[in-house]
């Protein structure tokens, strides 16, 4: 088991206490005689939770024979989870982010689910990216329940205003933010981390990690990042969202301090409850020499290796990630499904705003690389924010971040 997994709870337990709200929650045999399985996973929106608990009671009318116990993890998710999973209290199903998917699976605490898979579950319904997130070595270990990619978002009377089109292509784009900065607006409004920039960082031909190592100090990933840095020092065309006096890139967009963003399908519903009479479209992200990329950003149920109810557990992620449970779950638009049959069904596919961000998930980079990119990730962004804002060349920025998440990640081996 990885040094890194342990680590967690060994800390926790010295410290003599367990982290907040981690009271383990078991699953049981009920007093009528079924079979109770829990279901972790954080909290949402107030609409996001009415759909999931929908979702969970239609299920059970089909299943009347098994008991959903639906357990909140509201801070510290992965932390409390870890530590219950380690402990033995880990729940039957839970949710599990692509980001963090490559270092669980190397644990060894998920149960791999082909086994489980009949043909009525049309595993090929599946958008691509987001399915192989959840996969290793020939195995798969989590169907993918929802999932957002960027697209951008344009103000679509600032860009009638200055005469500007929809940019189609990058170098498209940096000159269209120069148009539209004036007046106390930028034409872009970008969010400065990795996550964010990870198809630009890799589009010149580098890579973020290599054989689980941070390899972003290259002068290919450098030429793919070079683009954002000019912006905001050379052309002053593109601030990041504190620069506007606002606390994010959707907020910069809705009080139009910013004629254009990168952003996903969370920032319709946002828009829409915030800023209502902002008037918008939404684009691909624009291609880089003939190629289009994105980030996504996409979450599966899994199950845990050590649950006693396993049969039922497949049930339950069968049905939540099944084209009826996941079509009652996705039915507002707060997450796009990742079936490509609801989507369609639903007409997302072909929707004037979420078209572009559906049209993106077959091409995607999903926000994933191996076990060690979270600690790769907080060192890239404490350093290359300096160099975004100048205090810093780029080239040094990215040394000084690959050294430092190399020497973590020994640790971590």
């Amino acid at each position: 088991m990885k040094k890194w997994f342990k680590s967690i709870v060994v800390v926790t337990l010295l410290s003599g206490s367990l982290l907040t709200g981690c009271n383990p929650v078991e699953s049981s045999e009920t007093a009528d005689g079924k079979t109770e399985i829990v279901l972790s996973g954080w909290g949402g929106n107030p609409t996001e939770a009415k759909l999931l608990q929908q979702t969970i009671r239609d299920f059970e009318k089909k299943h009347p024979d098994i008991k959903v116990k639906h357990d909140v993890i509201a801070d510290q998710y992965m932390d409390v989870l870890k530590t219950r999973l380690i402990g033995g209290t880990g729940p039957d199903v839970f949710y599990l982010d692509a980001f963090e998917a490559p270092g669980l699976i190397e644990s060894g605490v998920l149960e791999p689910l082909d086994k489980y898979v009949t043909k009525d579950f049309d595993v090929n319904d599946f958008e691509k990216p987001m399915l192989q997130a959840f996969q290793h070595n020939g195995k798969t270990y989590g169907f993918p329940k929802d999932y957002s990619t960027l697209a951008l978002f344009y103000n679509k009377k600032m860009l009638e205003k200055a005469g500007v089109e929809v940019p189609k292509t990058w170098d498209e784009l940096q000159e269209a933010a120069k148009k539209l900065t004036k007046d106390s607006v930028y034409g872009l409004g970008i969010t400065p981390e990795l996550a964010r920039l990870y198809f630009l960082s890799e589009s010149k031909g580098g890579q973020v990690m290599t054989d689980n190592k941070a390899s972003f100090a290259s002068k290919e990933v450098e030429e793919g990042l070079q683009s954002i840095i000019d912006m905001r020092l050379k052309d002053k065309s593109a601030a990041q969202p504190n620069e506007a006096g606002a606390d994010s890139g959707i907020e910069m967009f809705g009080q139009g301090k910013a004629a254009l963003v990168l952003e996903g399908n969370w920032t319709i519903p946002y828009l829409s409850d915030t800023f209502p009479n902002v008037s918008y479209g939404t684009a691909e992200v624009p291609a880089i020499e003939g190629k289009n990329n994105t980030m996504a950003f996409t979450v599966a149920y899994v199950m845990n290796k050590e649950s006693k109810h396993k049969e039922a557990a497949w049930k339950l992620i069968k049905y939540l990630t099944g084209k009826e449970g996941m079509k009652t779950w996705t039915s507002k638009g707060y997450a796009l499904p990742t079936r490509k049959s609801v989507a369609e069904e639903l007409g997302f596919a072909d929707d004037s705003l979420r078209g572009p961000l559906v049209s993106g998930a077959s091409y995607a980079t999903v926000w994933q690389d191996g076990p060690y990119l979270p600690i790769a990730f907080t060192n890239f962004n404490n350093q290359f924010l300096s160099a975004f804002l100048g205090d810093q060349p780029l080239r040094e920025a990215l040394e000084k971040a690959q050294k430092q998440a190399n020497k973590e990640i020994r640790i971590n081996e």
